[in-house]
């Protein structure tokens, strides 16, 4: 075979031979221009030796490349030349011997389907980092080439050795995938490892980090009783991947569980959330939706910094979003939020969530939240029944290019039996000496009829005489005494008109008083005192029940 009629056609040669073709001084012309021909300067004889690349062979250029050459004609690609560089790599070859058998190297690395494709079509193709039977890794360009008629016709496989570079692409792949595994333990370290189950509500939660290398997130999601049957809900991003995005998100939950224990209306956690996160990082952007549940008002208070909507589902299956208001994101600062309120009664489900569920790339976002709408609507079961349909409606895999929170929580409609365990009983306080035997008189019969054992009855009566006492005391009017068991607790509450907070404090022996409130927290389970939305406060305490008690 002649190697330098098929080097002429390899690609580059023909425009390198026009070039030199167009670059030639014709013998007439020499004598032109500002240097004459006499006193030209003449080629040194070492680049006068030097031979055209016309002149050169091309099987001795061939052989002394360090990438493996191989050359082979043909359908059936029977082996015309390979180089010292592969038989180097893969021992020799014997020429003229088709590629299927005498090439087990290129077979294995399945390089046969794409010769054909490259006689075929006469197009060159390249597959990039294949590890070849050898152990290294080589980047296969296949280029064609002719001589003559169609039996001329065959492929040019050039080889390049980039192991290096696939050894140091593993090594990189490798360390994402360990940043990534130690953000995703961190992120789930930081998540509730067991939601809290309040009394009155049914709650799920799930949490999906994103697909992509070092995707994890800061998204979170929190349950936190409040005491007095009341329950807080909360939902946050914070912007940004990898493990810092979820130590600003570790700080935020605790510092939102914090918070959540001085029984603050919602804008007032977030306005205090704000502060927080524009010192922990001024340039950190983060949202989150905090909201309290009382089944007492059958509502769901709530304050947004930024994020997306609540969606609320009722038993008749019309949702809506509690949109308004919303303040910007925390770390912003200088915004002053405010609480709204959303009907959230027996039979009724709400979904907090992240953008991850709604948001995507070629759609507008008010898209992905109209389709959770339709979703949440034929949604029903459990509450992690409805989280899994939530989160396959929305098509999100394990390979999902955000991560994903979502909290769902139900409160059920409760018929039959299970009804005689949640009851609740009121009496309005008009104040004056009677105040106090009567609902003392008032706790004692709702009590009896809820057939409590008679040591949780008379506790129950005192703390109730208790804190009635100190609302005449120290409160003013409108009172009321609120009785309220559940399947597992008693909750007894006051509320009044004044927003003064009592404070457990040491009673000396000649004081007259202050010993009303140590005494429910000696004989309660908790207690505590929170100001109320429309001015005042109330103060409760709870016992839990024994679990033989019945209805």
């Amino acid at each position: 075979m002649n190697f330098t009629r098929w080097s002429a056609r390899l690609p580059g040669t023909q425009r390198r031979a026009a070039a030199r073709t167009e670059h030639t001084v014709s013998p007439d012309r020499r004598g032109e221009g500002s240097v004459p021909a006499a006193r030209a300067e003449r080629p040194p004889d070492d680049a006068r030796s030097v031979p055209a690349v016309d002149e050169l062979r091309a099987r001795e250029v061939l052989d002394h490349v360090p990438s493996l050459v191989a050359l082979v004609h043909g359908p059936d690609h029977r082996i015309a030349y390979v180089n010292d560089a592969y038989r180097a790599a893969f021992g020799d070859r014997p020429i003229g011997s088709p590629a299927r058998g005498a090439l087990p190297e290129l077979d294995e690395l399945g390089l046969l389907p794409l010769l054909d494709q490259v006689l075929r079509s006469g197009r060159p193709r390249t597959v990039k980092s294949r590890k070849a039977p050898d152990g290294r890794s080589y980047t296969f360009t296949c280029t064609p080439v002719t001589e003559g008629g169609d039996d001329g016709r065959g492929v040019l496989v050039f080889a390049t050795d980039v192991t290096d570079h696939a050894e140091a692409a593993a090594r990189l792949r490798a360390s994402e995938r360990r940043q990534r595994e130690t953000a995703v333990t961190l992120q789930r370290s930081l998540l509730p490892q067991e939601l809290e189950e309040p009394d009155d509500l049914r709650i799920a939660a799930t949490y999906h980090p994103g697909g992509t290398e070092a995707a994890v997130g800061g998204d979170w999601y929190d349950v936190i009783t409040l005491g007095g049957g009341r329950t807080a809900l909360v939902i946050g991003d914070v912007m940004g991947r990898g493990v810092r995005a979820a130590a600003v998100m570790g700080q935020l939950r605790t510092a939102v569980r914090a918070y959540a224990r001085l029984d603050l209306p919602p804008h007032e956690v977030l306005q205090l959330l704000d502060g927080l996160a524009t010192e922990i990082d001024a340039n950190q952007i983060a949202t989150c939706a905090y909201a309290i549940h009382d089944p007492n008002e059958g509502s769901l208070v709530y304050a947004s910094a930024g994020h997306l909507p609540i969606l609320v589902r009722d038993e008749s299956g019309t949702v809506r979003r509690a949109d308004e208001p919303t303040g910007p994101p925390l770390g912003t600062g200088g915004w002053m939020h405010t609480s709204g309120s959303i009907p959230l009664g027996p039979g009724s489900t709400a979904v907090l969530y992240t953008d991850g569920l709604v948001e995507r790339r070629n759609e507008d976002l008010d898209e992905g939240i109209a389709a959770l709408e339709r979703a949440l609507a034929g949604a029903t079961g459990t509450p992690q029944v409805v989280c899994d349909r939530l989160v396959r409606s929305a098509g999100v895999t394990p390979d999902h290019d955000d991560d994903v929170a979502v909290l769902v929580l139900q409160h059920p409609a409760r018929k039959g039996p299970e009804s005689e365990l949640f009851r609740n009983a009121a009496l309005e306080l008009l104040g004056g000496v009677e105040a106090a035997p009567r609902a003392r008189a008032f706790a004692s019969g709702v009590l009896t009829s809820w057939r409590f054992p008679p040591d949780l009855h008379d506790l129950g009566v005192l703390a109730a005489s208790e804190l009635v006492a100190n609302s005449l005391q120290h409160g003013t009017p409108p009172m009321r005494l609120r009785l309220r068991r559940t399947d597992r607790r008693l909750i007894i509450e006051v509320t009044d008109g004044d927003d003064h907070l009592p404070r457990r404090r040491r009673a000396e022996p000649g004081d007259e008083s202050g010993r009303g409130i140590a005494i429910v927290a000696t004989i309660a389970s908790h207690w505590g005192s929170r100001r109320t939305p429309g001015g005042g406060k109330a103060v409760w305490c709870e016992f839990v029940l024994p679990k033989a008690s019945g209805a």
